[in-house]
């Protein structure tokens, strides 16, 4: 080849050698800096994560009291849990004669292995209680209405996987505390054999010993499940997370974004005088409607007037939210080590044996009826749960804190009745003890039937029923009966944490607690 051809092709090549941090950075932003509306909209549409984000974004949506930005503080969480779990894994070994000692290791021996999985540790607890605040504010704001009634149910699906996540990465330490919260979870599932046991069927129906079995892999907790936990823990249940989060972020958006009141503008008044402009050119033409069509969309009625660009606004909101949910979990890495107890000994109980914290309320209600308090009267609630936004076909109040009938006052009156209620009964129980104690032959479906349980759970209903005739709407009776039921969930997880001792006795502080 003569030089004349090949000097050109080298100063080509030194060239595009200059230009690569240039054609690099515009390969993954195509659009340019995203400084004037058509490039912000290139930056949201061109990006494989943000593109599940709207274009612009209603200021109403923006306001911390809208959101407390607890969706997004669920998904650092997990974003954390799932950076530090993988760190975790590079030491951890699923199977009984060397998990514990390969999670000492990590406590005691890897370099920040003890910070890591406190990290770990607390960023789960920190997504638990995140997702649940999310839910009560959904709830509470009627974010569930329609058109959002699927998306209800999607979320609701994110709660019980997180609570599977949680629950799952329990047994993995192998230590005491581990063992025997998964065996009172093992217990739970294996309830139905109470009602069965009663009815003298379990021989041909056992669905109680087909959940134990499913869920452990064997009668007892062991290798398989631990294999077990351990594949959903770091496998399934984390990409059914994923996927059922990116249909839910999804949902959001096509959904017409965040809830908001029909009067959201007039609320929010005129924008700032230094907000961009939504129209940035002056209408040059007029138009007459040519067709008129059926039906109503997310988008109709709701044009771009109060709304910003999402591209820095809401990105921005979402770093900055997920950056404080980053230090919060590292403040307590710091400061609160994740537990660590004795070898896992089947011989040797521990007493009291807790589940995780966010089962001791169930736990209190198994004390009296395996089936009901594990697998009846949550089974009612995820029910009752599911069927509110399709009985709740009103719109007063959509996208308002505990808007609709009743509104404030009702909430202040259901918090009162539902701590009240939960404590008097469990008052009750406690000093007096319940049926079985009464009357030691009393047949088990009566207390299956008739336990402190149920009776909260008809009383909750029936303040539901009265608050649906007083306000003549069911709103008011949904209202009711969430907060009710938050109410004693709250107090019932209280109860379990601190005042339950040896045997499931009720103490007032640990200190007095028999001795060995």
């Amino acid at each position: 080849m003569s030089e004349a051809t090949t000097e050109p092709a080298m100063g080509r090549f030194l060239a595009n050698l200059r230009e690569i941090p240039k054609t690099f950075r515009e390969s993954f932003v195509r659009g340019g800096a995203p400084t004037t509306d058509r490039t912000r909209s290139s930056f949201v549409f061109g990006n494989v994560f943000l593109h599940l984000h709207a274009v612009r974004t209603h200021r109403w949506s923006l306001r911390w009291s809208t959101t407390a930005g607890l969706g997004i503080v669920s998904v650092a969480a997990f974003l954390i849990t799932l950076i530090t779990g993988v760190l975790l894994m590079f030491y951890y070994k699923p199977y009984p004669d060397a998990a514990y000692v390969s999670i000492k290791d990590i406590h005691f021996v890897v370099p920040t292995g003890r910070f890591i999985r406190n990290i770990h540790r607390w960023a789960a607890n920190v997504m638990v209680v995140a997702v649940l605040l999310h839910m009560a504010r959904v709830f509470f704001t009627g974010a569930y209405r329609k058109p959002r009634e699927f998306n209800w149910l999607v979320g609701m699906g994110l709660l019980v996987i997180t609570l599977g996540l949680s629950f799952t990465g329990y047994l993995l330490p192998w230590d005491q505390l581990a063992y025997w919260a998964i065996t009172i979870g093992a217990n739970i599932a294996q309830s139905p054999q109470e009602v069965t046991d009663a009815l003298k069927i379990t021989q041909y129906f056992d669905p109680g010993g087909m959940q134990r079995l499913l869920l452990l892999g064997s009668s007892d907790v062991g290798e398989e499940a631990l294999i077990r936990f351990f594949l959903l823990h770091v496998m399934i249940l984390p990409l059914a997370l994923v996927a059922l989060l990116g249909v839910h972020m999804w949902r959001v958006r096509k959904d017409g974004g965040i809830a908001r009141p029909d009067d959201a503008d007039a609320r929010l008044g005129p924008p700032p005088a230094d907000t961009y402009p939504v129209f940035t050119e002056a209408p040059q033409k007029t138009y007459q409607i040519a067709t008129i069509v059926k039906g109503r969309t997310p988008a109709v009625g709701k044009g771009p007037e109060n709304t910003v660009p999402s591209m820095p606004h809401l990105f921005y909101a979402e770093m900055g939210v997920a950056m404080l949910t980053v230090l919060v979990c590292v403040a307590l890495a710091l400061v609160s080590d994740a537990p660590l107890k004795e070898l896992a000994n089947p011989n040797v109980p521990e007493n009291p044996a807790k589940a995780p914290w966010y089962f001791l309320g169930l736990q209190e209600l198994v004390a009296y009826s395996a089936f009901m308090g594990g697998i009846g009267i949550p089974s009612i609630v995820l029910i009752g749960l599911g069927l509110i936004p399709y009985l709740d076909r009103e719109k007063e109040g959509t996208g308002l804190w505990f808007g609709g009938p009743g509104g404030v006052p009702l909430v202040i009156l259901s918090t009162v009745y539902g701590f009240g209620t939960a404590l008097a009964l469990e008052a009750f129980a406690i000093r007096f003890g319940w049926i079985r104690q009464w009357w030691p032959d009393v047949p088990q479906l009566v207390i299956t039937a008739l336990n402190p349980g149920t009776v909260l759970t008809a009383l909750y209903a029936g303040f539901s029923i009265w608050a649906v005739k007083k306000w003549g709407s069911t709103r008011a009776g949904a209202l009711a009966l969430f907060t009710c039921f938050l109410c004693g969930f709250i107090l019932l997880t209280i109860v379990g944490e601190h005042f339950r001792g040896p045997n499931w006795v009720f103490y007032w502080s640990p200190s007095e607690w028999p001795g060995h």
